[in-house]
C-alpha cells in the first residue's frame, strides 16, 4: 500500500475469475476504509458495492474463466475512497440492464446490483467498453 504526506492510501491488485479471491480483496478494502476511519454505516454500503462490482466481473465479464483475471484498484484520501475494478470481458452496456423496479420485472434476475450501487454510491461509472467499474464513495460526516 502505497501514501503520501496527504495521507493517500493507493493499492492495486490482480486476482483470478475466482469469487473466494474477489471476497478476499472485498475485505481488505473494507480495512482499510475501516483504518481511515469511514464510518459503519460507509462500510456497510462500501461491502455491498463491492460484493456487487467484484462478483459482476467475475461471474459476467470474465464469465468465470481461469485464463482471464480481474484488477481492482482502490485509493482512500480524507474525503472519499475510489476502487476501479476492470474485467477482461467484452464489456457491456449498462443503460441495456432491465429496471428491476418495474413491475414486469419484479421476479426476473438481474440488473439489481447495479441499481443498488447508483442508489447507494456517489459515483458510479463504466468505461465506454463496458468492463471496467469506478465506483466512489465521500465519507459521510456523521
Amino acid at each position: 500500500m502505497a501514501s503520501d504526506s496527504d495521507s493517500t492510501v493507493f493499492h492495486k491488485i490482480a486476482i483470478p475469475s475466482d469469487t473466494t479471491r474477489g471476497l478476499e480483496v472485498q475485505e481488505q478494502i473494507i480495512a482499510a476504509a475501516e483504518s481511515c476511519e469511514f464510518s459503519p454505516r460507509d462500510l456497510f454500503i462500501l461491502r455491498l458495492a463491492l460484493s456487487e462490482g467484484i462478483t459482476n466481473a467475475i461471474r459476467h465479464g470474465n464469465q468465470m474463466s481461469p485464463d482471464k483475471q480481474v484488477t481492482i484498484s482502490w485509493t482512500i484520501t480524507r474525503e472519499k475512497i475510489q476502487i476501479v475494478i476492470a474485467d477482461e470481458g467484452a464489456g457491456f452496456n449498462p443503460d441495456d440492464l432491465i429496471d428491476p423496479t418495474d413491475e414486469d420485472n419484479l421476479d426476473r434476475p438481474g440488473g439489481r446490483g447495479v441499481m443498488l450501487m447508483r442508489s447507494f454510491m456517489d459515483l458510479v461509472q463504466y468505461n465506454e467498453r463496458g468492463n471496467q467499474l469506478t465506483l466512489e464513495k465521500l465519507r459521510s460526516t456523521e
